[in-house]
């Protein structure tokens, strides 16, 4: 027992009964190891123990939860034990748990770098500050009245000069077998002598105008161009600072290769690293394992406390490890691991019929089964679309007038022609398509029916989870009506006024919402045998003979 690392963690119970995997977690897509639930139970009672303010960030004042992670071992003597990290940093880690330290404190510690960073901050002090200034803010709105003063002049110069040219017209057409030729010659001198005075006022007028919008414009400049300098310089420094924090979190994997963060990501289109990448539990996990020569057998990562404001998340519950930062780290990481199969690289729709409800020469429409890609997708081709296009090559078109959620079920619209697809798609622009789900979410809802309005935007560090954003998200509008409460699960229908990507499965799931996850949705809540999510009605207009439409189809679940 002497030999054990620091980090490693005995379990608290006998765990001899439990077989342990053959293969290593997949980490982006899993259901946790018997073993890795014992590791996650005892890491969760020792954080029960522990005050609120764990998992408080420095930059936040409101306690918000955060992903933890365990990694059960075996060391070399053949003892199985666990470990323990959580993703970024916590205000404070004086704690009795031994996490695994960070790839790398250089932020924190190293003095050229925090001498560094002081310069940048001071930067950003700087540009806040001319941001700000009552100066910058005087001269803008005095050139905003300058110039808004000057082309209401110049306009009603312009109007004068039309009205006068009218007159001026006018005055010749009059005088036109009324005047003498000599007095008439005479008038036509004056007339055009009264233009060029009009013409020459105009000129002065733009001449004086756009000298004053000039002088503002020129001190204007001075602030915004000394702005852009400041902006420059930063972004040059702090792109110089990133690329020498990132060569300070170099990365194991079993077969002793390292690599830093600069080299990992440079085989990407981003190239640079997004904030935060290699703070992430599971890299901090496997990277210990390596250093200290323990034996990967399986992980699991949890939320623990409060959701934050805009992703789904559920206190103790498991999801995977994020895309955008660990996925290329993981992936140079677990080179040399036995690692379970991609999931997402498997035909869900293998073995699996698309039923047809309604067919005629312009349109379909099919019962799309659950965990069955609407269009083919990165690494699977088995779709509604391929399976259309098989069995009607005559089929023009787009054929996919509208999308359901591969493991969504229920009805779907396919266009066997341009025309079709064109007046079909118009109806889902117009929004006049009725549409009804039936849904299973977990938990009793209270109230009997109501409106849910959250904007909804992709989380680009974890596709294709989305996040509530005012900010930046698309309107999604959904109305739901109970149909049944039973076993502590409420049987719903969802009325979805908007199509955003995830737009039910957010709407029952997020706090702001229902609060309720959808049963077995793997996204937002808890897997199960499948999303007990269903399209089981349509109302609309048909394409080309413009009757009405009906088709309902009862869920199986």
């Amino acid at each position: 027992m002497t030999n054990l690392a620091p980090c490693f963690t005995l379990f608290s119970q006998s765990t001899d009964n439990i077989v342990l995997p053959e293969k290593f977690t997949f980490p982006f897509y899993y259901q946790p190891q018997q073993i890795a639930v014992e590791a996650v139970q005892q890491l969760q009672q020792q954080l029960e123990k522990l005050p609120q303010c764990l998992t408080k960030t420095k930059a936040s004042e409101v306690s918000v939860g955060k992903m933890f992670g365990v990694l059960v071992v075996k060391n070399c003597q053949g003892i199985i034990g666990f470990l323990s990290a959580y993703s970024g940093q916590i205000e404070s880690d004086n704690t009795d748990i031994n996490f695994v330290p960070a790839v790398s404190n250089m932020q924190l510690q190293d003095s050229a770098f925090l001498a560094e960073n002081n310069i940048i901050n001071n930067i950003n002090a700087e540009i806040e500050q001319l941001e700000s200034s009552p100066q910058l803010s005087v001269i803008t709105n005095e050139l905003n009245e300058a110039t808004a003063a000057y082309q209401q002049e110049l306009s009603a110069q312009q109007s004068l000069i039309v009205a006068s040219r009218q007159q001026r017209k006018q005055q010749r057409n009059q005088a036109v077998g009324q005047l003498s030729t000599n007095d008439f010659e005479q008038l036509k001198v004056e007339l055009a002598g009264q233009s060029i005075q009009e013409k020459k006022q105009l000129q002065a007028l733009k001449q004086s105008g756009q000298n004053k919008l000039e002088l503002l414009q020129q001190t204007l400049a001075k602030i915004t161009d000394e702005i852009a300098k400041l902006r420059k310089l930063r972004k040059s420094r702090s792109k110089s600072l990133q690329k020498k924090l990132f060569a300070e979190y170099n990365f194991l994997n079993a077969h002793g290769e390292t690599k830093d963060l600069n080299a990992i990501f440079a085989e990407l289109p981003e190239h640079t690293p997004p904030a935060g990448a290699g703070d992430c539990a599971a890299p901090k996990l496997l990277q210990y394992a390596y250093q200290h020569n323990l034996k990967p057998i399986a992980m699991a990562e949890f939320w623990w406390g409060n959701a934050p404001k805009s992703a789904v998340r559920q206190h103790k519950n498991y999801y995977p490890s994020c895309y955008s930062k660990c996925q290329p780290i993981l992936t140079h990481m677990l080179k040399g691991l036995h690692v379970d199969d991609n999931p997402l690289l498997i035909n869900p729709a293998q073995g699996k019929d698309l039923a047809i409800v309604y067919q005629d020469s312009d349109m379909l429409v099919v019962n799309k089964p659950a965990e069955f890609l609407s269009v083919p997708g990165k690494n699977i081709e088995d779709s509604v679309y391929m399976r259309i296009k098989t069995q009607f090559p005559q089929a023009s078109g787009p054929l996919i007038v509208h999308r359901l959620d591969m493991s969504t079920s229920g009805l779907l619209i396919i266009a066997l022609n341009k025309r079709a697809h064109k007046a079909l798609q118009k109806q889902f622009i117009e929004r006049s398509i009725e549409k009804r789900y039936v849904a299973l979410v977990a938990g009793s809802v209270v109230e009997d029916s109501g409106t849910i309005e959250l904007p909804l935007m992709l989380d680009f560090d974890d596709k294709p989870r989305q996040l509530v954003c005012y900010q930046h998200g698309k309107h999604a509008l959904t109305t739901w009506r109970v149909l049944e409460r039973k076993n502590n699960t409420t049987r719903l229908h969802l009325f979805p006024k908007t199509g955003r990507t995830h737009q039910l499965r957010v709407h029952c799931a997020h706090k702001l919402g229902l609060n309720m996850p959808i049963v077995g949705d793997d996204h937002y809540g808890l897997k199960a045998d499948r999303l007990h999510l269903h399209a089981e009605y349509l109302s609309l207009s048909h394409p080309i003979k413009h009757t009405k439409l009906e088709f309902e189809v009862a869920a199986d679940f």
